[in-house]
């Protein structure tokens, strides 16, 4: 087994060739808060607390809003900016990059949904200007990982919007600066009616009703709330949320948390690494038993990156034509995308960890996998994998598999 040494770890998810300046300067800034990140990470797992310290240095870096259109005070980011962002910060701390991966899967909703509605676009402003960090609440009651199902219903009376909603999971919730959730339509309409709701912070109360005491991802605190919210009735957003979901929410979170979890598998292979090298040179160049792991580990973990530039590709080729998302070979690709990086980055860090034999096993070693194996855990969870195979077997039953691969 080989590994194409020219491929480094920390390389960005995009393809270097025709790169801008501008991608340099979003991955340089990132490194700069991922440096923060780091240092507090272990602090973070630890206590499960929300990592401020990294999200007062992405805000500084900017980084929040730029996504955001330079028309509206952003920087028109690209979706493989983002990702770059979400695989730098996930090789410091998984929690930290997994908020930012939600907040700006938020944002796209908005950019891309907005319909040139003033409430929405000064929403974006504010975004922009004052690094406003966004949470998600897409699930409630009974409803479990299903997205695309809702309880609770917003009413509208006039100009006005009220929603109270039984979340079982808002992510960040109490140090978010607003909230972007689901909601059905109406009293009377069908629980797969759904709409899209911002709220600001002042717009909504949270009552506490699930504490959040995990395995790993321990710092995105994601408890749950009874959410009793108000505001005007421009908050909704002006498009159906299934149309939201498969043009945006989906494809942008696939590729956000891939990207996320590439980052914590990069991290897992550079300890590793490091540690294969320190004991190489201890016995005078014999390579440790397990050293044969870290190969394995850089094999799985450039498959993940190649996976994660193909749903980019793919992305990028879709994403310009009005529905071009919704189109069953782009759906199927990044759905399967979701489950096939959350698989190979546990894969990954699973051989670092061995790599490493007791000295990543414990949690007192300076090559310690903890929280790196705690972290990725979550991945094939988080919208469990199974629903979304499942989902996906009318669209395999549809289309045919393609031949060319020069394509």
């Amino acid at each position: 087994m080989s590994v194409n040494v020219s491929l480094l770890p920390h390389r960005n998810l995009r393809a270097r060739a025709g790169e801008s300046s501008d991608a340099r300067d979003f991955v340089a800034r990132a490194e700069a808060a991922a440096a923060i990140a780091e240092r507090f990470a272990d602090e973070v797992d630890r206590d499960a607390r929300f990592p401020a310290e990294a999200f007062a240095a992405i805000r500084e870096q900017k980084l929040l809003g730029m996504l955001i259109p330079s028309e509206l005070g952003g920087e028109g980011a690209r979706a493989a900016d983002i990702a770059d962002v979400c695989a730098t910060l996930g090789r410091a701390c998984a929690s930290t990059a997994m908020i930012f991966a939600m907040h700006q899967v938020k944002v796209a909703c908005l950019v891309r949904h907005a319909r040139g509605n003033p409430w929405q676009l000064g929403l974006q402003r504010r975004i922009a200007e004052r690094q406003m960090l966004l949470a998600s609440s897409t699930t409630e009651g009974n409803n479990g990982g299903d997205v695309r199902s809702s309880e609770a219903a917003v009413r509208i009376a006039g100009a006005r919007v009220a929603l109270q909603r039984d979340a079982s999971c808002i992510s960040y919730a109490l140090h978010a600066d607003g909230l972007v959730t689901t909601a059905r339509r109406s009293d009377g309409a069908a629980s797969s009616d759904q709409v899209l709701v911002a709220f600001l912070r002042e717009d909504y109360s949270l009552e506490p009703t699930l504490s959040w005491d995990t395995l790993g991802m321990r710092g995105t605190c994601s408890a749950g709330f009874i959410v009793r919210a108000e505001g005007e009735a421009d908050q909704v957003l002006p498009e159906p949320y299934e149309r939201i979901h498969n043009q945006t929410m989906a494809p942008y979170a696939h590729i956000f948390w891939s990207s996320a979890w590439c980052g914590v598998a990069t991290g897992a292979v550079r300890r590793a690494r490091a540690f294969v090298r320190q004991a190489a040179r201890s016995s005078g160049g014999r390579m440790p038993p397990a050293a044969a792991q870290l190969t394995k580990a850089r094999v799985s973990l450039e498959t993940l990156r190649a996976a994660i530039q193909a749903g980019l590709a793919t992305f990028e080729h879709h994403a310009g034509d009005p529905g071009g998302l919704t189109a069953m070979e782009a759906q199927l690709a990044l759905n399967v995308l979701k489950v096939e990086a959350s698989e190979l980055a546990q894969t990954t860090v699973m051989s670092a960890m061995r790599a490493c034999g007791l000295s990543g096993y414990r949690n007192d070693s300076d090559f310690s996998m903890g929280r790196y194996l705690r972290d990725i855990l979550s991945a094939p969870i988080m919208i469990n994998n199974d629903r979304i195979l499942a989902n996906a077997e009318a669209a395999v039953l549809m289309s045919e598999p393609p031949l060319a691969l020069s394509r």
